[in-house]
Formats: structure tokens, C-alpha cells, sequence
């Protein structure tokens, strides 16, 4: 076996022991999970969105074990500042006497940072992590702080229709690399679920990569190649989510006012990479990028007035505009 067959398969198994681990903290949410585990892998930061108590925190403190990193949370609230998550200047006393003022790293100085409730701020606070996560850097006056690596971001939310809530700002929901959504549990899954939290019995999850192993996934995934037919159908589903693009079902057409950035072209490759190479494979599939479509685009697709008024969802036209690029690639 080559030395480059033998990465890919490393990287499949560790994948996989990730996900097992997870998987003693976290019932059911298959899909939360492996959106989650595949956006960490890639690069990417991740926003799960679901209603209170379904298990978004849970997931996130798993998967940050699981990974074997770093992790600071943030609990997201109306009185937030924008230095309590990036760190601020305090006034420090020298050895000598002299007061200096010192910048104090905030928690965004972290492996993963966990943004529980991000949409509890206000888009003010909430702005504070732009620069953090497409620059992976923190400006303060005139110095630049570089960020750990690898440095990720898991944001959970609340549906902007519970109270107390405040709409992402379009430029930082385009830098999530995928939204997820979390669901109600299953009858089955509800009850293993009690089973779980009524014993004294807590399982615990065990790092099945630590951050040097992150990086190198992470370098793996930016060497799986991506066919010119793969990318092309890439280009071409990004397009699709456009209503002034030839590619757009009728949907898209009548109800997006603006469709995915370049940001959502890369999310879909380097996602279908990252599939690839978690499957042990060295070459991504059309068949990879459907498998990530939604998650890369539902959180990217902008409604326009009449989307706002028949309460359209997003991510039904996302899903339209994958079942479009489908049919066509079929005839």
C-alpha cells in the first residue's frame, strides 16, 4: 500500500472512531453529527440550529472531546460585549512600578469556541467573531493576535421565531460552513435517552484525534482531488441557488433575492473532499457534493419580498435548486 492509500485510510478510521465516540454522549442526530464532524475536518465553523434542550451543547462538547481540542464557551446574552469574547486592554502594574496596559485574551483564544445561543446578542457582539473566524486573527488598536490552530467555531441558535432573539447578520452566517439542524428525538430515541441521564453511569468520550491530527486531516483534505466534472457540477449547483442565473429553477426565480457566495462553492467542495477522504478515498464524487448540498446552502440563500411574505423556507429552495442540477445532470 502506498504511503498516500495508507493517510487516507488512517484518516477513514479515525473519522469513524470520532463519530463512535460522539456517538456515547449524543442519541440519534445522525445527521447533526456528521455535518458537524465533517465542517471541524475540513476547516469550516458549523451553526446548529434547533429549540432548547435538544442536545446542541451536548453535541458540540462531544465533538470538541471527541477531536481531542481546546474549548472555551461563550454563553451568548442581550448584555454581551464584543471585548468579552475577543479580550480586552486592563491596566497592569510592572515590577517596577510602572502601569502598562496589557491585552487579556478572551475565550475566542481556543481550539473550538462554543457560541451557545449566538442569536441571544446582539448583532453588535455578534459581529465580534467575524474577524476571528474568516482571518482567524483578533485586532486590538494596533496589534493583530493570531488565533490557535486549528481554530473552529460551533454556534448553536434558537428558530429566530422564539423570543429574545436577534437575525445572524447576512456576512457572518456566510462564514458558517454549514447550518444543521437539530430535530426532536424519536419515541426510541427519547426513551434511551432517559435511560441514559437517569443513571449515575455518564459515558465519556474519548479523544480519538487531538489537534495535530485535526491539521493534518485538514492538509489531507485539501490534497483529495476534485474531478473537473465534480467542480464543474459544484459551479453549477452554486448558480442555481441565483435568480438571475439560467441554472435557477422557477422557485429560486420567484422567491430568492440573492443566492449563494463563492463562500458556498467552497463549502460543497471541500466538504466533498472531506466525505471522500472520511470514506477512505482519494478522489470526491458528484455523489459527495449532493450528500452536502443543504448544509452548504440553506443558510445562503437570501428570500426576497414575496419569499418573506408566503413564508418560504430557505431550505426547501435549496433543495430545489439540488434536484434541479440532479435532473440535469441525468439527461
Amino acid at each position: 500500500m502506498s504511503k498516500a492509500a495508507e493517510r487516507v485510510q488512517e484518516a477513514a478510521r479515525r473519522f469513524q472512531a470520532a463519530r463512535a465516540e460522539i456517538a456515547k454522549a449524543v442519541v440519534g442526530q445522525e445527521e447533526a453529527v456528521d455535518g458537524a464532524l465533517t465542517a471541524a475536518l475540513a476547516g469550516g465553523h458549523v451553526l446548529l440550529e434547533g429549540a432548547p434542550g435538544l442536545g446542541k451543547t451536548s453535541l458540540v462538547n462531544a465533538l470538541s472531546d471527541a477531536l481531542g481540542l481546546t474549548q472555551r464557551r461563550i454563553q451568548f446574552t442581550p448584555d454581551l460585549m464584543p471585548s468579552d469574547i475577543s479580550g480586552s486592554r486592563i491596566l497592569m502594574e510592572s515590577a517596577d512600578g510602572s502601569r502598562v496596559f496589557e491585552f487579556q485574551k478572551g475565550p475566542v483564544f481556543a481550539n473550538m469556541v462554543l457560541a451557545d445561543e449566538i442569536n441571544r446578542a446582539s448583532p453588535r457582539t455578534q459581529s465580534a467573531l467575524l474577524e476571528a473566524m474568516q482571518e482567524r486573527s483578533v485586532t486590538d488598536g494596533n496589534d493583530t493576535y493570531a488565533l490557535d490552530a486549528p481554530f473552529l467555531v460551533a454556534a448553536t441558535q434558537n428558530p429566530i421565531e422564539m423570543e429574545g432573539t436577534y437575525p445572524l447578520p447576512e456576512a457572518q452566517l456566510d462564514r458558517f460552513m454549514f447550518k444543521l439542524m437539530v430535530s426532536y428525538p424519536s419515541e426510541a430515541q427519547l426513551g434511551e435517552i432517559l435511560e441514559r441521564s437517569a443513571t449515575n453511569a455518564q459515558p465519556s468520550v474519548q479523544p480519538a484525534l487531538d489537534a495535530e491530527a485535526v491539521l493534518e486531516f485538514q492538509s489531507l483534505v485539501r490534497e483529495t482531488v476534485m474531478p473537473a466534472h465534480a467542480r464543474a457540477y459544484v459551479v453549477r449547483l452554486t448558480l442555481a441557488t441565483h435568480p438571475s442565473s439560467e441554472h435557477a429553477p422557477e422557485s429560486i426565480r420567484r422567491y430568492a433575492a440573492y443566492g449563494s457566495s463563492p463562500r458556498g462553492a467552497q463549502a460543497l467542495e471541500l466538504g466533498a473532499k472531506t466525505r471522500a477522504a472520511a470514506d477512505g478515498r482519494f478522489n470526491a464524487a458528484i455523489e459527495d457534493v449532493d450528500a452536502v448540498a443543504v448544509w452548504a446552502l440553506r443558510h445562503r440563500i437570501l428570500l426576497n419580498f414575496d419569499g418573506e411574505a408566503d413564508r418560504i423556507d430557505p431550505e426547501d429552495l435549496a433543495r430545489e435548486a439540488l434536484e434541479t442540477c440532479r435532473a440535469a445532470r441525468q439527461t
